[in-house]
């Protein structure tokens, strides 16, 4: 009963590390301040964006550190390499030592790799201690990483509303404070032991619990954070924040509390279906069905289950996977139609959302909104929030209404063009606000999503390998699309003197400044949508057969 205990703990630790070390998400909150500092172009300052997200280059390094050091030293060394990276950037940016660009590139590098080395921990963690509710556990968990920058915005308010500056000082020393508070429950796992059919009920309860405390903290901090102007109010409402955030531990009690969690349950009238999320027996299940299918031919290739003709049915049914969970690895997966599919979808969906994200400052000074890029940013972290939390509506659904993980993937992806459709036609702030909501909301549950998605495609064993491949997707997009934005901004930029925002940088205002680019990014995003939805096609029967197996168990 106390590693049942322990194992709550663990997830709420997890979630301390994640809503503290999104540390990219607040880049736009200070890129302006620092391409003034450095007096660089918008094309250089998309460098700077570039090399952070280039971090998740080098996401295998991680899983590599965990084969050979404990998992909290793994913890710590990114939680130093944050420190490294954000604190020596924050010198430059307060102008108390100067270096050159390429060490600031550097600098932005590193502070990019411990973002990933905190995410690969976290994975880790989640999957060691749920096996059976792991997605359950890792939209959760990842989801306060979209909340991130809302937090943020909320110390530095209480600090100071004033000064830019301390974004970059916080994000240098909160991950390192949660890495601290995180220790003793990653020291204090609980070894694995088998589920009761009871027990998996009960978790899929508290995880229901939990969910509705992150929707309740996520709404906390969209609508309390626009009256946290001032310093005196915002330092009120981050001790409601840390409530919120501290308040899940309290559910660790409850496992202790069996006979009154039975009871509550029982006056509710909850049935069983309502609660077991994630069939217990789900685990043999899989591996049976890669027993029986291996026989019949491992490559995928020899079970047709639909049949099409003409060019549609061709790509329908070329190298389609014909059942979920078959380990893939690296060599294997890149031969793979689905992939690249998957690969596109993430590339042209959840990236292109990182990196409207990254444009933010720009695009509100550029619509003269800047005085709201707080406001912006927050809400844009808070929809991400949620976006991230709606990654598991296919596993509280999953009893009533069955949908393939991947259907609801293509779903996610539709309001992206849609926002930047609306971005493109009206500079208004309520568009502004309007597509950023979307946006976060989009980016967010593909972000969450995939590690389900590339469990569930290419085998969970080689998840955290094949999951390192499909985020390649994120620096290269980062730079592309990144790239594509700065050169249309420093094309319509006048060179321009305005110290009270940017001293002598290059500076685009109006609507012309993005207006090519929300019609680029628009037609990216539709090519993601259509990736996605052929995507679905070509899993649905694998998806449809492995529930229909489940079913009949």
């Amino acid at each position: 009963m106390a590693g049942q205990s322990r194992k709550w703990v663990i997830v709420v630790a997890t979630t301390w590390v994640q809503a503290f070390t999104g540390t990219n998400f607040d880049f736009s909150s200070y890129s302006s301040t620092l391409k003034s500092v450095l007096g660089i172009s918008q094309l250089q300052l998309n460098y700077l964006s570039v090399a952070s997200d280039m971090g998740k280059l080098f996401g295998w390094c991680s899983g590599v550190s965990l084969m050979y050091l404990p998992l909290w030293l793994v913890m710590f060394m990114a939680a130093f390499m944050g420190l490294f990276g954000y604190g020596i950037q924050w010198l430059v940016i307060e102008q108390i030592i100067t270096l050159p660009y390429f060490s600031v590139f550097l600098l932005c590098l590193l502070a990019g790799c411990s973002i990933c080395w905190f995410n690969t921990v976290c994975f880790v963690l989640c999957i060691r201690n749920f096996p059976t509710n792991r997605a359950l556990a890792l939209s959760l968990t990842t989801s306060y990483n979209g909340v991130s920058a809302a937090l943020y915005t909320l110390v530095a308010n209480a600090i100071d509303p004033d000064n830019d500056t301390l974004y970059l000082f916080l994000n240098a020393l909160l991950p390192l404070f949660a890495s601290g508070l995180a220790l003793i429950p990653v020291l204090r796992q609980p070894p694995l032991q088998p589920l009761s059919t009871d027990v998996t009920r009960h978790d899929s309860f508290i995880f229901i619990i939990l969910n509705i405390i992150a929707v309740i903290t996520g709404l906390y901090l969209l609508f309390m954070n626009s009256l946290a102007s001032e310093a005196s109010v915002a330092r009120i409402l981050l001790v409601g924040a840390t409530i919120l955030l501290i308040l899940p531990l309290c559910f660790p009690g409850i496992v202790y509390a069996r006979a009154w969690a039975r009871q509550i349950i029982h006056n509710f009238h909850f049935d069983r279906s309502t609660f077991s999320l994630v069939d217990p027996d789900d685990l043999q299940l899989h591996k049976d069905l890669l027993g029986n299918d291996h026989n019949n031919g491992s490559n995928g290739n020899s079970c047709c289950l639909i049949e099409n003709e003409g060019i549609f049915g061709k790509v329908m049914e070329k190298d389609r996977l014909t059942m979920l969970g078959e380990e893939h690895p690296a060599r294997l997966l890149v031969r793979r139609w689905d992939f690249w599919l998957y690969y596109m979808t993430y590339f042209c969906g959840g990236t292109i959302g990182l990196v409207y994200s990254n444009n933010l400052g720009q695009i509100a000074q550029s619509l003269g909104y800047y005085s709201q890029l707080n406001s912006l940013v927050t809400l844009y972290s808070a929809c991400s929030f949620f976006g991230r939390l709606l990654s598991a509506a296919p596993d509280f659904l999953r009893d009533k209404l069955y949908f393939a993980r991947t259907g609801w993937l293509a779903l996610a992806l539709v309001p992206t063009p849609i926002a930047f459709l609306l971005l493109a036609t009206s500079g208004s702030e309520g568009a502004l606000r309007t597509g950023t909501a979307l946006v976060g909301l989009s980016s967010g549950f593909v972000v969450s999503a995939a590690v389900s998605i590339t469990s569930e495609l290419f085998g969970p064993n080689s998840a955290s390998v094949n999951h390192n491949i499909v985020i390649t997707n994120i620096p290269i997009g980062s730079l592309l699309f990144g790239l594509l934005a700065a050169l249309i901004y420093d094309s319509n930029a006048d060179i321009a003197v305005q110290e009270d925002l940017l001293g002598a940088a290059m500076v685009c205002m109006g609507r012309q400044c993005y207006l090519i680019t929300f019609i680029c990014w628009g037609c990216i995003s539709l090519l993601g949508l259509v990736s996605s939805s052929v995507l679905f096609l070509r899993t649905r029967p694998a998806y449809d057969r492995f529930e229909r197996n489940r079913s009949q168990t």
